[in-house]
């Protein structure tokens, strides 16, 4: 987007609530205030470095397979059911 229309945006969203501080907030650090820490993984499956929650990672550690490999595994399986 422009900044012309990030502007009309924010404008919009100002006028439709007077308390609107915008997307981040008026405290410091508060986008990054909520989040899970995360830790990068690679994929037992495909290879690729996922970030993914630290409970997550030291759960399955090297046998960890990614939300992209589950679906391709769960859509081959009722076909070779089948």
């Amino acid at each position: 987007m422009t900044r012309r229309k990030d502007r009309e945006r924010y404008l919009d969203m100002k006028h439709l609530n007077p308390e609107y501080t915008g997307f981040r907030g008026s405290a410091p650090g508060a986008a990054g205030a909520q989040t899970t820490p995360l830790e990068t993984v690679t994929c037992s499956v495909c290879g690729r470095r996922r970030n993914v929650a630290i409970g997550t990672a030291m759960e399955e550690g090297d046998s960890y397979v990614c939300l992209s490999c589950r679906e391709e595994q769960e859509a081959a399986a009722p076909a070779e059911e089948t």
